[in-house]
């Protein structure tokens, strides 16, 4: 399985600059914003094994090696290497989590959370003994822990109730996504832009059910900076929250509006003198008024029809992007993309789901993604043994 990233590489947490070419070097925009897809390359030994997972926040990215005795190598800010630089007390781990402040890993007996701000620290700022796998009939995996979830600034816990019997956690700056064993969706945080799905904006302290979902098992779930996804288990994509930048795949008037002072400023300055009869300002502004019905907030969980040809299997949300990958292999991205985090090439947001057509260009399938804030990675494997599934 091999690994590409694409967008915001301003700390090199796709790529470092010893390792750009030479017209990346000659421009820095092509250094920091990186528009098409990019495979990731290690060096240290560590790296030899192969990249099992991949966590990212805003300015590091951290790659879990799980082949032998596993280990996490760390890639961006504060990574003190020319390239991915292993994390010495990583040995053994099954699992990590990175935030701007702290490295959290896991190990069948503790987890550990590592001040990523203080270099040379020999003890992690905050650790937990846990039960051995033996001695519990689910594995530990992050964020979740017993009894709670981690909270970075300070590590406290908050006892949620036992009947959730939680699945997974998702986390967002200020909102939280649960999914249930039995397929139920509990959120719960600020409210403001609809991230809840509760049909207001109002925020909740408690985990409260998505009611719109009631009855419709969802297999996975992902949030962004302001907006929620979830995968139901027939392969349906749900969207909810803020879609200022196209994030939810629905019609964005913030997008449309740019999109206009674009053709205008352009119409103005001659640039569309290649067209026949180029559109005037009026006509623009007339034909905004005129246009489909946006929405900037989705307050409750919305069908989006990715592709009408097959089913989604993974969905990974940045800041305010989303990315899916579909069970034929393929990925499709939409929202914000000033940073190119959306791989289609080019530094322009959508707000409609576009494929990445550079992987199945070069007879990949996709298998995984994760997004950044402002970039996006995404697992491979060659055609041959990426069958559909």
């Amino acid at each position: 399985m091999r690994w590409f990233g694409f967008g915001f590489n301003a700390f090199g947490q796709i790529f470092n600059h010893e390792n750009s070419s030479k017209e990346e070097r000659s421009d820095p925009v092509k250094y920091v914003k990186v528009s098409s897809p990019k495979e990731l390359t290690t060096n240290t030994d560590c790296c030899l094994k192969p990249v099992v997972q991949i966590k990212a926040s805003w300015s590091r990215r951290v790659s879990l090696h799980l082949s032998g005795n596993s280990c996490v190598s760390l890639a961006g800010f504060g990574a003190v290497l020319s390239n991915d630089s292993c994390v010495k007390n990583s040995r053994g781990c099954s699992d990590a989590f990175i935030s701007e402040s702290y490295l959290t890993l896991t190990f069948p007996d503790r987890v550990e959370s590592w001040d990523l701000q203080r270099e040379g620290e020999k003890t992690p700022a905050w650790s937990m003994d846990t039960k051995s796998p033996s001695e519990t009939s689910e594995p530990l995996t992050l964020p979740l822990v017993p009894g709670g979830y981690i909270a970075m600034k300070p590590p406290f816990y908050h006892t949620l109730s036992p009947h959730l019997k939680a699945k997974s956690l998702s986390l967002s700056a200020e909102h939280a996504i649960l999914l249930t064993a039995s397929g139920a969706v509990y959120t719960w945080g600020l409210g403001s832009h609809g991230q809840l799905g509760h049909g207001c904006l109002t925020s909740e302290e408690e985990p409260r059910a998505v009611e719109a979902l009631w009855g419709m098992p969802m297999s996975s779930i992902a949030s962004g900076g302001w907006h929620s996804v979830c995968i139901s288990d027939g392969g349906d994509l749900y969207v909810w929250g803020w879609n200022e930048s196209g994030q939810l795949g629905l019609p964005s008037q913030g997008l449309r509006k740019t999109q206009l002072q674009k053709m205008s400023h352009q119409a103005e300055s001659g640039a569309l003198c290649q067209v026949a009869n180029p559109p005037s300002a009026e006509d623009l502004q007339e034909e905004e008024k005129h246009d489909e019905v946006f929405i900037s907030i989705q307050a409750f969980p919305a069908l989006l029809d990715v592709t009408p040809s097959c089913e989604i299997r993974k969905v990974s949300c940045g800041c305010r992007h989303t990315a899916a990958v579909t069970t034929n292999g393929d990925l499709y991205t939409w929202g914000w993309g000033d940073y190119g985090q959306l791989g289609l090439q080019h530094l322009v947001s959508v707000d409609e789901p576009q494929h990445v057509e550079f992987f199945r260009e070069q007879h990949m399938h996709v298998t995984d993604v994760v997004c950044g804030e402002w970039n996006t990675f995404a697992a491979v494997v060659k055609e041959e043994e990426g069958a559909c599934t």
